[in-house]
């Protein structure tokens, strides 16, 4: 599981448990400026994740770690589908966040009213 906060101008996403150690992270952290915004993404566990590269994934326990899919690194820390949020980047090396936190509609709104653009994506 991870959690998400607003330090500053930047959203901290930290790893929580044996997470950070299946993750090989424990914290990321980016600038507001580089967030598109945040959705629920329940159904995002159910798609291909692409090439691990580090990480691990045990289906149905974790998914955790950097994948490459169609070019494009994904960052997952997923261990509940139904508790899963997508955060989009921009000018990062990574393209999204696949995370699982204890209460997804607060944090996708955290993330998007802090979003500098319009509002962010819901």
């Amino acid at each position: 599981m991870a959690t998400v906060s607003i330090e500053g101008e930047n959203l901290v996403v930290t790893m929580t448990g044996m997470n950070k150690i299946a993750a090989l992270k424990s914290r990321i952290e980016v600038p507001l400026a580089h967030v598109r915004g945040a959705t629920a993404g329940p159904g995002i566990v159910h798609e291909p994740k692409g090439l691990r590269a580090p990480g691990a994934q045990v289906p149905g326990v974790i998914t955790a770690g950097t994948f490459h899919k169609h070019g494009e690194p994904v960052f997952w820390d997923v261990t509940d589908g139904s508790c899963a949020i997508v955060i989009e980047l921009a000018e990062e090396d990574l393209a999204r966040l696949v995370i699982t936190v204890e209460d997804p509609r607060s944090s996708v709104d955290l993330v998007n009213q802090d979003v500098p653009a319009a509002g962010g994506v819901d």
